[in-house]
């Protein structure tokens, strides 16, 4: 479909539908999705990348399980705010999914948002440096997709 601001997205939301938020990393893709109402997001899985087919197919088949009718894409835009080759990469990235998925796409920037996860597992959830592994990617895609919700009410 086509890349939409995160306004447009929710309110272009059909009802049941929820959206779901990526994390964008060069070995993983960190899933979250929200709930119908758009209200809480919640970590779902991390996908190991392969070739970008391989990842896509990954997507759309969470996208037709959950019932996806958006994604916000966490855009690593840098601390002064410019745009490197991070940020081209992820918008190459959603262009190419919109090539293979009928499905609207909005950017996020998700600045601090794995640093802020990987402060609240070391301070509050005490996890190994293992199991912050483990989940890291998707709980970054929890925090992004969460501030755009909360964007928008």
């Amino acid at each position: 479909m086509a890349i939409v601001t995160v306004t447009e997205l929710k309110a272009g939301l059909a009802p049941r539908h929820c959206l779901l938020g990526l994390d964008l990393g060069s070995r993983t893709i960190g899933v979250a999705v929200a709930d119908p109402a758009g209200i809480v997001a919640s970590p779902l899985e991390t996908i190991r990348r392969r070739k970008f087919r391989d990842d896509a197919k990954a997507l759309e088949r969470i996208i037709a399980a959950r019932e996806a009718g958006g994604i916000i894409l966490g855009l690593p835009v840098s601390m002064d705010g410019t745009e490197g080759p991070r940020c081209q990469s992820t918008r190459q990235f959603a262009d190419n999914l919109l090539g293979m998925i009928d499905i609207d796409i909005a950017f996020w920037d998700e600045r601090l948002s794995t640093s802020a996860v990987e402060r609240f597992l070391v301070d509050e959830a005490d996890m190994t440096r293992k199991r912050r592994a483990e989940v890291v990617d998707k709980m970054a895609a929890a925090y992004i997709l969460q501030g755009a919700l909360d964007s928008v009410g």
